[in-house]
């Protein structure tokens, strides 16, 4: 009987109806607001991952050294799919990307699969006949044959030079892009790399320093396909970049950026406070800021965050470093080292801005491969190397990488590269333009691999109990800014304060700690720098420790080398953190970013010792903790 009242009832009973309509007199009752508080939610709730600096086969050092894998491959991998290696073994990533940025070599794009398929045009030039030739004989003449073509970069002067050709190569790529293009599910951006290397003869520094910038359109084929790729055959001067950049723009009304290739191969070019030998001007910081908002700050060839040299009171500075000069194998000086490094280069950003007016160094940090395998796999454990020759093998982690320029003696071995990185974006939707707008707005991190969740914010007066709301980051954007934002005119008597929250890859490790790293400019013109560990995993933080920065102790570590297995049963899966600067003057300049450190873990090296049966040498790292960087807030006064 009660289900058969119910039901007349739900039927329309006038009963109900009468009763309902007493209760509000009959009368519609109109909100303001939407009752659904994420109608007008306008701020990005989505952390999507990708790599932004990626090769295929189409780069002169990748598919003329082994790398059979195109496009398409690294689209299909990144989607989520099986593919195979060169060397013919199947690999998958743990999860899908959310996003992929093909960034081959605009020199000679596509030089390979032209000799590949005795392409007529090039064929019929002297210098094709002789690469054609090298290519089909021994490895030692291949390998000849590329080493001429890099030379090709260094000098700016292209020995073949076909525009109907380059035409139909970058038609062909941004094709394979839109290919893969799914607006709302994965994301395939237009790019290239512009691989310019220091010549020597400006005064900047020596010759053979790696100066190459990753170019990252906004657009689709309508725009991209207006113009060629500029290259380091148009021009070595990054100058000149941006003046493509600017006319890029200016023809088609769209949208691009470059971002600086990780510094540390750059003999202290990179960054340098001289340009051509001359002092650096504010139109030139103003027009860098404005072109390059973005560094690469980690990727296989060495962790790009600090060096011990330059922060030798952070216990965690000595991570994946490489000191090993350039890629061409000149040597590395101490004093090149300030003008490689993103803490260092953030703190002569905001010396110069105080000289010039304009700070060229006011950068995000988005992390990256530089995989020339056309696979983006940066988990230790699936782990395929940067070039064909360092794919999983018993042998690789011997494998040369890289030669003393004069002694032949070896430099670096495949074990001291690492499986990284990242680039972290907070957007709106996963699409071309609200990626893109992340990067230019620097709401982006690094990680040196994993996916963990990092949300940073910056303000005058955040609460110690906000952060622990499940809303926080509609508080963060009301009354802060997230990272890559600004603070100014704080009110009378009040430091920043800072709201983090940070979570685990869910198929990756625990937390070990979040640490502030603030930069700052002093009244006599001299930068300082102070990590901060502001929240600790395991309850290894203390009252009484605030002020002197430092969780109780070290969070330890559960990996068995011998296995090649951890546990999470230390750490935490998230960690919070309100923190207010305790040592803040208002009239000092200042930078803060977050560093989110994982519980250690076996490397790549552990599980191919493991997989191999082999034993490392004793010099090999065989543990690591991996972590993100989020771009700065910075504070003027």
């Amino acid at each position: 009987m009660l289900l058969q009242l119910v039901l007349v009832a739900a039927a329309g009973s006038p009963a109900l109806a009468q009763d309902t309509g007493s209760l509000d007199k009959g009368k519609v009752v109109e909100h303001p607001q939407p009752y659904s508080p994420y109608v007008d939610q306008h701020f990005p709730q989505r952390v999507l991952f990708g790599d932004m600096h990626h090769h295929t086969s189409l780069s002169v050092d990748s598919g003329l050294i082994g790398n059979k894998n195109g496009p398409d491959v690294s689209f299909r991998l990144a989607r989520g799919e099986v593919v195979k290696s060169n060397s013919g073994q199947p690999v998958k990533l743990v999860r899908p990307l959310d996003f992929l940025v093909v960034t081959d070599h605009a020199e000679y794009l596509g030089i390979a699969k032209l000799l590949a398929e005795a392409d007529p045009a090039l064929l019929a030039t002297d210098v094709g006949k002789e690469w054609y030739a090298d290519m089909q004989g021994s490895k030692e003449k291949a390998w000849g044959a590329v080493v001429s073509m890099q030379k090709d970069f260094v000098s700016g002067k292209p020995r073949f030079d076909n525009p109907q050709v380059k035409r139909s190569v970058w038609d062909d790529v941004v094709d394979i892009a839109s290919k893969y293009n799914e607006p709302g599910t994965f994301t395939a951006l237009n790019g290239y790399e512009w691989s310019t290397i220091s010549t020597g003869k400006d005064g900047s520094g020596p010759a053979g320093a790696n100066l190459h910038r990753c170019v990252i359109f906004r657009d689709g084929p309508d725009r991209v396909k207006q113009v060629l790729p500029f290259s380091a055959f148009d021009s070595g001067d990054p100058e000149k970049l941006w003046e493509f950049l600017a006319s890029y723009e200016k023809k088609t009304g769209g949208r691009v950026l470059a971002i600086p290739h990780n510094g540390n191969i750059s003999n202290g070019q990179m960054y340098a406070e001289t340009v051509k030998g001359k002092k650096m001007t504010r139109d030139y910081a103003e027009r860098r800021a404005r072109w390059e908002p973005l560094m690469e700050a980690t990727q296989m060839k060495g962790d790009g965050e600090t060096h011990p040299f330059l922060s030798p009171e952070d216990q965690f500075a000595d991570f994946e470093t490489w000191d090993f000069g350039d890629s061409f194998g000149n040597p590395k000086e101490n004093g090149m080292l300030q003008y490689e490094y993103a803490r260092s280069t953030l703190k002569n950003g905001i010396r110069l801005e105080d000289k010039l007016g304009a700070n060229p160094y006011k950068y995000g940090m988005v992390g990256s491969t530089d995989s020339h395998v056309s696979l983006t796999t940066t988990r230790e454990e699936n782990y395929f190397g940067k070039l064909p020759n360092e794919e999983p093998s018993a042998k690789r982690t011997s494998e040369v990488f890289l030669r003393d320029k004069k002694s032949g003696d070896v430099i670096v071995t495949a074990w001291q590269l690492g499986a990284a990185g990242l680039a972290a974006v907070w957007a709106k939707e996963n699409t071309r333009e609200a990626i893109f707008d992340a990067l230019a707005r620097k709401e982006v991190y690094a990680t040196t691999g994993t996916r963990m969740t990092v949300r940073v914010f910056g303000g005058w007066d955040f609460q110690p109990d906000e952060v622990l709301r499940p809303d926080f980051a509609r508080t963060g954007y009301a009354r802060g800014v997230p990272m890559g934002g600004d603070l100014t005119n704080g009110p009378a008597g009040k430091a920043p304060s800072f709201m983090i929250r940070a979570v685990r890859d869910p198929d990756g490790a625990n937390l070990d700690r979040i640490q502030i790293i603030k930069g700052w400019l002093d009244k006599d013109g001299k930068t300082h720098e102070r990590v901060y560990d502001v929240a600790c995993s395991d309850d290894r933080w203390n009252e009484k420790m605030i002020g002197k920065y430092r969780c109780l102790n070290d969070v330890g570590s559960t990996v068995n080398v011998a296995d090649a297995s951890y546990t999470n049963t230390i750490g935490d899966p998230l960690i919070t953190a309100h923190w207010v600067d305790p040592d803040f003057d208002a009239k000092q300049r200042a930078f803060y970013y977050v560093r989110v450190i994982e519980i250690p873990t076996p490397r790549w090296t552990t599980y191919d010792a493991k997989r191999y049966g082999i034993t490392m040498p004793k010099e090999v790292t065989m543990t690591i903790q991996d972590r993100a960087y989020s771009s700065p807030i910075w504070y003027t006064p």
